[in-house]
């Protein structure tokens, strides 16, 4: 099969042919029809953030294909099934996977970085982590289900639980935060965007938002927030991950608001305690996406109400995955795709 194989810091990416898997007992191998391009690719490229397995390892963490092969004992998924990847996966045995909250899995894995991922022809899973994608959803968009819009699905309905009628602000509208804003919208939220990047501003309004702030012109984004809501938002999203915009969203909030940190970040944060205790202000963290919450997602892409095709900037193969970073790093568009 052919790969791009990440060689460690600073020496990047470099094609590869590799044997080709064959699934074990209890495994599937899946034909790889596309992997999104992430932030998270380019921080272990670029910025020195450690893979869970050292290089020489693929990355590549959102993906989508067809069933090829199936390991001895697997009855489900079957071959030439369509199926999402879900970028981390749990046991299936502990008790966060029993409870509904394998995204917590101590012994979660995690595509790209704790094992092979999806920058490759062939990627090799566990049976029980392919979600089947139902008909009419398309295969290679629907890739950035597998993070870029599952992430944010799982924040806004069951981490901050956005109700009808509150109002929302989201830090940030790349390609996690553009669905925030989506799926924030379709819950009924006042959805208010913030970047720095008009274009995406305008896809915003196209995806739900009511209104915008552009943050070039705005010098104090948490005022400007609660001058454009009755005293600050009910919930307010961060999803770009930088202790400054953390903050800032914090700020935003009215009394009893509530922050969702979706963006990763390896920094310490400093929230103001006071304000967290007088205001009664709730702090969450959102992780990934629990594998019971893919159903209702893709049935929502299939529906139309969720949109993915408009999300995706770019397709490049897999032999010029270089020049689909070089747009992450340009900052162009939203998604990449990497098809083979």
């Amino acid at each position: 099969m052919r790969a791009a194989v990440f060689e460690g810091p600073g020496r990047g990416l470099a094609l590869r042919e590799l044997p080709t898997p064959h699934p074990g007992p209890g495994e599937v191998l899946v034909r790889v029809a596309a992997c999104g391009i992430c932030h998270t690719d380019l921080h272990f490229l670029d910025h020195g953030v450690p893979t869970a397995k050292a290089p020489p390892i693929v990355l590549g963490h959102e993906a989508s294909g067809t069933i090829e092969s199936v390991g001895e004992g697997v009855a489900s998924p079957r071959v030439g099934d369509r199926v999402l990847l879900p970028a981390v996966y749990g046991c299936g045995r502990c008790r966060f996977c029993r409870t509904g909250r394998e995204n917590l899995c101590s012994s979660l894995a995690f595509f790209g970085s704790s094992v092979d991922g999806a920058f490759a022809t062939h990627l090799l899973a566990p049976a029980h982590v392919p979600v089947p994608l139902p008909e009419g959803v398309p295969l290679e968009e629907s890739a950035i289900v597998a993070d870029a819009v599952s992430t944010p699905f799982h924040a806004v309905r069951n981490r901050a639980r956005v109700r009808p009628g509150e109002t929302v602000a989201v830090f940030g509208c790349g390609g996690v935060g553009m669905n925030v804003v989506q799926c924030a919208a379709l819950a009924g939220g006042r959805v208010i965007a913030i970047d720095i990047d008009a274009q995406k501003l305008a896809l915003a309004v196209e995806l739900g938002a009511e209104r915008t702030i552009d943050a070039t012109v705005e010098s104090d984004l948490p005022r400007a927030v609660r001058r454009r809501t009755d005293g600050g938002a009910d919930v307010a999203f961060e999803a770009i991950g930088k202790p400054k915009t953390i903050r800032q969203a914090c700020e935003s909030l009215r009394r009893g608001g509530r922050l969702c940190v979706v963006g990763y970040c390896a920094e310490e944060v400093a929230l103001p305690a006071q304000r967290l205790m007088f205001h009664e202000l709730e702090v969450f963290g959102s992780l990934g996406c629990p594998t019971s919450e893919y159903a209702p997602l893709l049935e929502l892409v299939r529906a139309g109400r969720v949109r993915i095709v408009p999300l995706v900037s770019a397709k490049v193969p897999l032999d010029r995955i270089e020049a689909g970073f070089e747009r992450m790093r340009r900052g162009e568009g939203l998604r990449t795709l990497v098809v083979s």
